[in-house]
């Protein structure tokens, strides 16, 4: 499937608006709000698909070729979105390339820091990142359930190959205490 992907660039544009929806959908989930505390605010939402964003990431960062360039073209969707999400909110010509710059600075940041922790096995570390980037700056022992919610993404997302994550879309679990109603467990 991966070969014939990236020769035809229709096939390939809709493969990757297909991943990006079905990671923007894991990232809406309503528990990751009510029940791990993420702020149901515009913020908070560019928080949880940023973290949602940086996990396939990093999976397709240990993936062989053409993850890269899955990645890649990930990357150009969201910033894509964002872009096109500032002009809707009303963010002139001459402000949007600065927020975007600003935004791709704090998502890269944040991709280092959940990376190393998740790297390291280190929870208090992500905890504590969380805490600061996701949850407004919380204490770290109120995103103890984030961080594990996280470090259980990043084990399925570890499960999941190249076709996988394409065909089926990134497997996430459930926020803990949060019934999906749909059984859909992405």
């Amino acid at each position: 499937m991966i070969a014939g992907l990236f020769r035809r660039a229709g096939r390939r544009r809709e493969t990757i608006r297909t991943l990006h929806q079905r990671i923007g959908e894991a990232a809406r989930r309503p528990g990751l709000y009510t029940v791990l505390g993420v702020p149901d605010t515009v913020e908070g939402r560019f928080e949880a698909l940023s973290l949602h964003v940086i996990l396939v990431l990093r999976r397709l960062g240990q993936l062989p070729p053409p993850a890269a360039d899955v990645a890649q073209d990930l990357v150009d969707s969201v910033f894509m979105q964002l872009d096109a999400s500032l002009r809707e909110l009303g963010i002139g010509d001459m402000g949007v390339p600065k927020r975007i710059k600003k935004l791709g600075a704090s998502f890269y940041a944040r991709a280092g820091s959940y990376g190393a922790a998740l790297d390291a096995g280190d929870r208090a570390g992500l905890a504590a990142a969380l805490a600061r980037n996701v949850l407004d700056g919380a204490d770290a022992a109120s995103a103890g359930p984030l961080a594990a919610y996280v470090e259980a993404a990043a084990s399925a997302l570890a499960a999941q190959d190249l076709d996988g994550l394409l065909a089926e879309g990134p497997r996430f679990p459930e926020p803990a205490g949060a019934a999906d109603e749909s059984g859909d467990h992405r």
